[in-house]
Order: C-alpha cells, then sequence, then structure tokens
C-alpha cells in the first residue's frame, strides 16, 4: 500500500513512493487493460482518515479470468532447429508449470539433443538417460552451437557463461518472454507446451558433439565421491534428497542448496514438485516464501542454507497458520556463505576480506527450533539420518557437514573431466 499522492516527494515520515516500483515487470493501469501476461501492481492510496465499510469479502467467489492467449509464431523457431544441427544443440530445460511437463518430456525425449533439465523443471528424473552429467565442466570445455532454453532461466553456471559465448546462438520459450541473458538472442513467448505443439514433429538433433560421451563414467565418479566422503555437504544432500523425494514437495533456497541439489540429488525417483527461490532479493524472506507456497501441503520440505535460514528467523511466526504434518524444514549449516569460499578471486583475497565475503558464524540452530517450537534433529553424518522420521509437526533438521570431507570432496570434484 501506498501513501497518498500528496505525499509523493515530500519526504514525509513513512512515505515510500511506489509507482513504477518494479519497472517493466509488472503491469500498472488497473485490471482494464490487464492481458494477464505480466504481473499487476495495485498501488493501493490509503489516508489516515480510511475507514473499512461493512462489505463482507468471506464467502465472496472471485470472477473467472482468462488470461490472453497469443497463437505462437514458430516458423522461425522450427527452421533454426532445423539448420546447421552438425554445430551441435542443447536443451537447457528451467522452471515449468504442471501443465508444461508432458508436452516438454516428449519434445526433450523425440529430439534427442542433450539435457539440462533443472529441478524446477519436475522433469530432472525422467529426463535422466538423455542428460549431461557435470553440465558446467562438459559444455564449458566443448560450448554447443546452439542453446534451446524452455522455461524459466537456468541457474547452472553455464547459462550465465553464454554471455561471453556469443558464437553459440540462443532461443528461449518462456511464459514472460524476458530472454535471462544480456547479450542478443531470440525469445519466443509463451506457454511451452502450446509452443511445442505448434511446431510439430520436428527431426531428431542427436547428439553432434558427443556432449554425452562419456556421461556414465562422469555420473559413476560422481556416485564415487559421494561413497568415498559421506559425510561430505553433497553426500549429505544426496541423502536427503532420498528422504524429500517422498514428500509431496521440495522448496530449495538460494544458491548454494539450488546448486547442490541439481548436482547431486538422487535420480531414481521422480520429483514433480520443486520449487526455487533465487534473485536480486537473495536469501530475504526464504523460508516465509517457502510456508506461503506449500500452506496447505502436508509432507513438504525445504533445503536452505545457514545465513538463509538466519535472515528470516521471524518466518516461524506462520508455523500455527500452515499444514504441519510431516513438514519439514532442512538447514545446511556450514558455518557461513561455503558458496563464495570457492570462487578463484577469493584466493588472492586477505584472510579478513574473505571473512567479509563469506560471513562465517557458530550459530547453533537448536535455538532457531525451541523459539517457535519445532522438533529440532542434528544431522552431521549420513547414519544420522536412520533415526530421523518426520511427524506431526514442523521438524527442524540441522545438518552439519565435515568440513574437511567437504574440501576433499569439491577438491577431487574439480578433476572430473
Amino acid at each position: 500500500a501506498d501513501r497518498p499522492a500528496a505525499f509523493r516527494g515530500s519526504g514525509a515520515p513513512q512515505t515510500i513512493e511506489q509507482p513504477g516500483l518494479f519497472g517493466g515487470y509488472a503491469e500498472d493501469d488497473g485490471f482494464e487493460a490487464w492481458d494477464g501476461k505480466r504481473p499487476i501492481h495495485l498501488n493501493v492510496e490509503l489516508g489516515e482518515d480510511f475507514e473499512p465499510g461493512d462489505d463482507e469479502f468471506t464467502d465472496s467467489e472471485p470472477s473467472e479470468f482468462q488470461p490472453v492467449h497469443d497463437r505462437p509464431d514458430v516458423g522461425t523457431l522450427a527452421r533454426w532447429l532445423r539448420e546447421d544441427v552438425f554445430r551441435g544443440i542443447v536443451v537447457m530445460v528451467g522452471g515449468l508449470e504442471p501443465d508444461e511437463r508432458e508436452e516438454v518430456f516428449h519434445f526433450c525425449r523425440d529430439f534427442g539433443a542433450p539435457v539440462v533439465a533443472e529441478a524446477t523443471s519436475g522433469l530432472r528424473e525422467a529426463l535422466a538417460p538423455i542428460s549431461i552429467s557435470h553440465p558446467d565442466r562438459v559444455l564449458k570445455s566443448v560450448p554447443p552451437g546452439k542453446v534451446l532454453r524452455i522455461g524459466e532461466v537456468p541457474s547452472g553456471r553455464f547459462w550465465r557463461d553464454l554471455e561471453e559465448l556469443e558464437k553459440t546462438d540462443v532461443w528461449s520459450i518462456c511464459r514472460n518472454g524476458l530472454p535471462g541473458i544480456a547479450r542478443e538472442s531470440h525469445v519466443t513467448r509463451g506457454n511451452a507446451g502450446r509452443v511445442l505443439r505448434a511446431l510439430g514433429e520436428i527431426d531428431p538433433a542427436d547428439d553432434a558433439l558427443d556432449h554425452l560421451q562419456g556421461n556414465s563414467a562422469r555420473a559413476a565418479h560422481i556416485d564415487e565421491l559421494l561413497e568415498t566422503y559421506p559425510d561430505s555437504e553433497p553426500a549429505l544432500v544426496r541423502q536427503l534428497s532420498h528422504y524429500a523425494s517422498i514428500g509431496s514437495s521440495v522448496f530449495l533456497g538460494n544458491s548454494l542448496p539450488i546448486r547442490e541439489w541439481n548436482l547431486f540429488a538422487q535420480w531414481q525417483r521422480p520429483v514433480q514438485l520443486v520449487r526455487a527461490n533465487r534473485g536480486a532479493n537473495g536469501i530475504d524472506g526464504q523460508i516465509s516464501t517457502w510456508l506461503g507456497a506449500t500452506a496447505f501441503h502436508a509432507d513438504a520440505w525445504c533445503l536452505v542454507g545457514d545465513l538463509t535460514a538466519l535472515y528470516d528467523l521471524a518466518a516461524g511466526f506462520a508455523l500455527g497458520q500452515v499444514e504441519p504434518r510431516g513438514r519439514v524444514l532442512a538447514v545446511l549449516n556450514n558455518g557461513g556463505g561455503r558458496i563464495f569460499s570457492r570462487l578463484p578471486r577469493l584466493r588472492s583475497m586477505s584472510a579478513q576480506a574473505v571473512e567479509c565475503m563469506t560471513n562465517p558464524h557458530a550459530a547453533d540452530l537448536s535455538g532457531f527450533a525451541k523459539l517457535w517450537g519445532m522438533p529440532h534433529h542434528l544431522i552431521r553424518t549420513a547414519d544420522d539420518f536412520d533415526t530421523f522420521e518426520a511427524g506431526e509437526t514442523t521438524s527442524l533438521l540441522e545438518i552439519r557437514p565435515s568440513d574437511r570431507e567437504t574440501a576433499a570432496f569439491w577438491r577431487d570434484f574439480e578433476r572430473i573431466g
């Protein structure tokens, strides 16, 4: 809610001007002009003399709204998919809505090109036979001539590398029409399922650059490392994924849990409802987002980092307002922002500068659990999972990996070809 227009530019107390707050990412012309293609920003200006009326909205039924669906022009996209397949093409599948998944699955399977499917696509496990193991390393060493992105912007490192790989053509199929990349690329806006159906039959592209060659060996090497260092952070994420995959949904936030889940979570059991929150706001409000998104879901799982949890300690106020049965909040407590500790540039920084970047801490999250009445379970080893069982109330699962094994794992992981 905004203060009345007269307060804008006045510097009066509690005045935050909200018109255009979301820039070009949201409509702000009201319901009449809204086509449903972008979010709508309703700027409610209430004065201090405002008094609510006697209207009762409890039993009101919302009116039906049908967003405008443009007929996708797929002719140019179809030609792009057929041309120059010898250069190699990779399909990167980001977050999808449930009504998009089936069509995307069949397209990827029939097209036959190597795939990088994120957990939020709901297809990560289903597309495993044609998915690239360790994709950031493989694609950086042998960049494809083309990348077809389907769905939301991928979270992996290679998508960012594409900013510099200008010889790689990029085409995105997405609902919001945003390219997700600053350099020149192509975008087809629309529901991915509708766009792919409009394409009709497409000739198979296969694996022209042999990105899948050696895939089994790379996957086996990763599994071997997870067994060699069972108490490392990646190994405990793998173990956690076996339990969470039985739940109704998984929520991931912020950077490190998303990346480690995509790389190391189990592949045998499909996990279709995976959401992730990763953006410019970083670690703010992640637990609150999870509680709101899964308010009516039993057996909802969440995996966040320790700093992310500490930034949202107040989120527990909502625990009494959501379905508690089988709900599990898992926190990777590795003593700070360890995702930054592996950045090459930190090697040349002073110890004090590194500390500023990684925010080390010694917080014991049992106090967080006690604050909001959650049972607290401490996981230090893979065997500790054997004693855990989700209950009738929300549980806090604090995962403290071995620093020594984690460092050794990443050292050996970087050597995988």
